[in-house]
């Protein structure tokens, strides 16, 4: 819900109606209540398809202030190198940080829009011609347009702190930085085509995590999975969170190079293998769920996914841990008492009986949990927002 872009169509297929309902703030209820982070996820200049402008509706801004916006292909866009379009994009960004209980803020992967070429395969050129006249201050136009990128990201990253200062801010770039980076590796030069410099946005701090899409198998070299995940790692100089994404889509999609049953769970054994491997997201929800039976999900919840676990801290936004809570167990329900100081956003429970240990994880307002019967120890530790962790509260049976 924002006043300051309308409603969604794909909520009730027409933009500007509500579904009578908020469906972020109902998305992050529900992820709460199952142990689960919500990152709000955001293209920053996409404005959606040119064949939609007929049904638009103020307060977008196609309507409002159609001279930010630029047709390129079958997509419209608010031009980034306009400084009204970064500040609205803040604007919408800072608005959701402010009024919602979301644990960190996402940007996909387009910036400046990929290219698109004519009928007769030539490349577009991205109308911003006047913008650049107007903007571009002698600097060469490649240079300008990284610049805009490079100006937003910092300035995204700065201003969510400086609001919430430890929700995470993450991107999600596409998955090479540059071809030849590392040796052998070929594809789009991201740097050069959507002007993403996204090895700088790590270096320089600008994210605290970043997730390169590495959406090709382990082999062949051209696009090693591995070689490209090494590569990034070793970027990570500041010391941020690198979590590449998977692509789960790609699992038995009946294209001629479709991923077998066993490339994902190759790929988190092999980052899990690397000392900085902390983890993985897996695109898409769809695929990952639900396609083919869900036997993607299956399998790996069965194996690799079969214990919870917490999202890795970030000592960079908050390096102090929470205070231990006190706990007390009656017929089995598990009752949680926070110690006196900062609140607890999450609570990690782990509890053993006769068939092993289990671990849940709770949300901060939650403070009491039926225990499986049984159940001869508890361990319960306090999670702040930046995933720093408390020591452990014990009982014994």
């Amino acid at each position: 819900e924002s006043s300051l872009e309308p409603w969604a169509s794909m909520l009730t297929g027409t933009q500007g109606v509500s579904p009578g309902y908020d469906p972020l703030a109902f998305a992050i209820q529900e992820a709460h209540a199952r142990g689960m982070e919500l990152h709000a996820w955001i293209n920053p200049f996409r404005a959606g398809n040119a064949s939609d402008t007929v049904r638009m509706v103020a307060p977008h801004l196609f309507k409002t202030r159609r001279d930010l916006i630029r047709v390129y292909g079958s997509d419209i866009w608010m031009d980034p190198g306009e400084p009204d379009v970064q500040d609205h994009s803040m604007a919408v960004i800072s608005d959701i940080v402010r009024r919602y209980d979301i644990d960190g803020i996402h940007a996909d992967d387009y910036f400046y829009p990929y290219v698109v070429n004519d009928n007769a395969g030539k490349p577009v050129a991205f109308p911003d011609d006047a913008t650049f006249a107007k903007y571009g201050a002698g600097v060469a136009r490649d240079d300008w347009r990284r610049a805009n990128i490079d100006r937003f990201v910092e300035r995204m990253y700065r201003e969510v702190h400086a609001i919430k200062p430890t929700i995470e801010v993450g991107i999600s770039p596409f998955g090479i930085w540059r071809p030849g980076n590392p040796a052998g590796i070929t594809g789009l030069d991201a740097y050069a085509s959507i002007y993403a410099d996204s090895r700088k946005w790590l270096q320089q701090g600008w994210v605290d995590y970043l997730a390169p899409q590495l959406y090709w198998s382990i082999v062949p070299a051209k696009q090693s999975y591995t070689a490209l995940l090494d590569w990034w790692l070793a970027q990570n100089v500041a010391g941020r969170h690198v979590w590449p994404g998977l692509a789960a889509y790609r699992v038995a999609d009946g294209t001629s190079t479709a991923f077998s049953a066993n490339e994902i769970p190759g790929q988190i054994r092999a980052t899990r293998q690397r000392p900085s491997g902390e983890g993985n997201l897996l695109y898409n929800t769809t695929w990952t769920l639900k396609r083919n039976g869900g036997a993607l999900a299956t399998a790996l919840a069965g194996d690799l996914y079969k214990s919870a676990a917490l999202v890795p801290a970030s000592p960079w936004l908050d390096a102090t841990a929470p205070p231990q809570p006190t706990i007390a167990i009656t017929s089995d329900i598990l009752q949680i008492t926070p110690g006196a100081g900062e609140s607890a956003r999450w609570w990690a429970v782990r509890s053993h009986s006769s068939s092993g240990w289990v671990t849940r994880v709770l949300f901060g307002t939650d403070r009491t949990l039926s225990l499986p019967g049984g159940t001869d120890r508890v361990l319960v530790q306090s999670v702040d927002q930046a995933g720093n962790v408390s020591g452990s509260a014990e009982w014994r049976r």
